[in-house]
């Protein structure tokens, strides 16, 4: 056997050194080196091919082919009957695609693997634990519902070797590892979690995946900063990279794309955690808006895109006189320098002074929002709070605010007005920009072009 040492591995970014370092020379990060023992590649034989009669000392030569030459079929993926994760996924689960999911401890992202795992009766699923015994998940998946016609093996196991071992035996349609940070390969001299076990551990269920045809999707933890535990390459390793997120004060998950090499890496899906798991929500603009039987004031509705799926989501606002010596600018859902520039915009362009006021701003129902067609509806509301006159509760808005008070242009503005239409709103406001090749005639409702922020306040408010 090799003689093994030892090398410093950035626990942010997998960065390598023969020595320790105070900075990462790659991420920046302060003290983030740690020791840790390598065993020479030379010297490692892959668990998955080590565990396979007759594959440990073939080895296939692959030869280069002219694209024009290479057959190519399309690939038949394997629809789940949730239709959010068959639509973050882009149509479902790709055959021998490596699938990481990624969200804060608690989140449900063993209930969404498991209960996937469960609902799943035509294909054999091996759900594989290395955090949990088979009585904890027995009794997760009793509260599920939905173990009694379930084809899904359980193995509560660690240690690559045996967990090939037993994909050997079951032979598998889809393998659940639960999670990644607690695997570690015999060939790694260091502890479960460590850089260079993840990085490992992942490289193998990868080229499992790519020789077996088999799909892997794979439970990641995340950092105190939400992203990924472990190297940076593992992102870039796998082909999806999910992130489920969502406020432990409500009861709504959201899983987002982030990485997608068979779909679009922008796109949603949006569950309502229960006491029988996870249902998926189809309409999720029916209850992001809230009912009221008279109008508030500093309250819009705005029409706004996740990835090709329009919502309608509420904005709120408050804006009240300050206390104390400096006024306080608070955003929960919706980025608070994007809403430093808007009350810029309104105080330099318009005359509001908002410069000894507090500003409250939420999005309701827990949302994260980044599109810029939001701008218009906060604006909207911050005025609204501001001179205390309620907005028409049938009008939405969509359209981005640029430093001059002008109103912009958005993408996919048809797709934004049929869903405002479907809700039974009565009116849209958007940019005259985006009146161009409109065809407003198709539509049921009152579209109304803006060129500049005061058109829209001598609408509203006159």
């Amino acid at each position: 056997m090799a003689k093994s040492k030892s090398a410093y591995f950035c626990q942010s970014c997998g960065y390598e050194s023969p020595k320790w370092m105070g900075q990462c020379p790659s991420c920046k990060q302060w003290n983030s080196f740690v020791e840790e023992v390598v065993t020479p590649a030379s010297s490692r034989v892959p668990e998955w091919r080590s565990t396979t009669a007759g594959t440990a000392t073939t080895k296939r030569t692959n030869k280069a082919a002219i694209i024009h030459e290479i057959v190519y079929s399309e690939e038949q993926r394997i629809l789940t009957p949730d239709k959010e994760f068959n639509r973050v996924l882009g149509g479902g689960i790709v055959p021998g695609s490596l699938v990481l999911i990624g969200g804060e401890p608690g989140i449900g992202k063993s209930t969404l693997m498991l209960q996937l795992a469960l609902s799943l009766p035509a294909v054999k699923t091996l759900y594989i634990s290395g955090e949990e015994s088979e009585q904890q998940i027995k009794m997760r998946a009793e509260r599920l519902s939905q173990s009694s016609k379930a084809n899904c093996y359980i193995l509560t196991e660690s240690s690559t070797q045996n967990i090939f071992k037993q994909i050997e035996v079951v032979k598998p349609n889809v393998v659940v590892i639960d999670s990644i940070q607690t695997l570690h390969s015999s060939q790694i001299e260091s502890a479960p979690g460590s850089v260079s076990q993840v990085r490992e551990c992942t490289a193998e269920l990868l080229r499992f995946a790519k020789e077996t045809n088999t799909p892997v999707l794979i439970v990641g933890h995340i950092t105190k900063d939400g992203s990924i535990a472990g190297p940076k390459v593992l992102e870039h390793m796998v082909d999806t990279v999910l992130q489920f997120e969502g406020d432990r004060n409500h009861v709504y998950r959201i899983l987002r794309s982030v990485k997608n090499r068979f779909g679009s890496s922008s796109e949603l899906g949006i569950y309502e955690m229960q006491g029988a798991g996870l249902r998926e929500v189809s309409n999720p603009s029916e209850i992001m808006l809230s009912q009221r039987e008279s109008p508030v004031s500093g309250v819009a509705v705005a029409a706004m895109l996740e990835g090709v799926r329009p919502l309608m989501i509420e904005v709120q606002a408050l804006v009240s006189n300050s206390a104390f010596g400096t006024p306080q600018r608070t955003a929960t859902g919706f980025d608070s320098k994007r809403l430093s520039m808007l009350l810029a915009v309104l105080e330099k362009r318009f005359g509001f002074r908002l410069s000894a006021q507090d500003v409250f701003l939420n999005i309701a129902g827990g949302l994260r929002v980044e599109d810029p067609a939001i701008d218009l509806a906060v604006i909207a509301a911050l005025i609204s709070s501001q001179q205390d006159i309620p907005l028409p509760s049938q009008v939405t808005f969509a359209g981005e605010v640029g430093l001059s008070g002008e109103i912009r242009a958005v993408n996919r503005i048809e797709q934004r007005i049929a869903e405002a239409e479907k809700l039974g709103f009565d009116g849209i406001f958007i940019s005259k920009y985006n009146v161009k090749g409109l065809d407003a005639k198709k539509y049921n409702i009152a579209i109304s072009p803006m060129a500049t922020l005061e058109n829209l306040f001598n609408a509203l408010f006159g």
